[in-house]
């Protein structure tokens, strides 16, 4: 009775810390991989698509949602126009585009998010599995219940 009582006390706290995704940076995710392998969202985004706001605004906030992604997965968001130099796996990766187009794609969302025939667009989600192979790759609006069934 005890235990029942302070799980039913607790919950509202654990809850209350599952509220934003826990995004992280590729260079976490290297540390990350390394000490816990574990499947792997990228969120790639830019500050002008609509869609992206979006899904930040409803999928990426879904209480279901954020505790997949915060327990079981490692989330990555990155904006598609930096100009930041990463490094990965010991590899380097820039935006080779930065300066000579309107919107510049940088390498990494290039390598995970392209289509062979097909112009790079947004929004775009890459699911990886916990040896960072590419699972499955999404380049739409995913609401709520989409992602909820994606990560399941």
């Amino acid at each position: 009775m005890l235990v029942s009582l302070f799980c039913l006390m607790t919950l509202p706290m654990v809850q209350s810390q599952q509220k934003e995704v826990k995004w992280m940076s590729f260079e976490q995710l290297e540390n990350a991989l390394a000490a816990e392998p574990r499947r792997v969202l990228v969120d790639f985004y830019a500050d002008w698509c609509a869609y992206c706001r979006k899904m930040d605004e409803a999928a990426f906030r879904d209480p279901e949602v954020v505790a997949a992604l915060n327990t079981k997965y490692y989330a990555v968001r990155m904006n598609v126009e930096t100009r930041d130099t990463i490094y990965f796996s010991g590899v380097q990766y820039v935006n080779r585009e930065a300066g000579n187009k309107r919107n510049p794609v940088h390498e990494i969302p290039l390598m995970l998010a392209s289509r062979a025939g097909e112009p790079f667009t947004l929004p775009a989600v890459v699911l990886l599995d916990e040896s960072f192979q590419v699972r499955r790759r999404y380049f739409e609006y995913l609401s709520p219940e989409r992602m909820r069934n994606i990560l399941r």
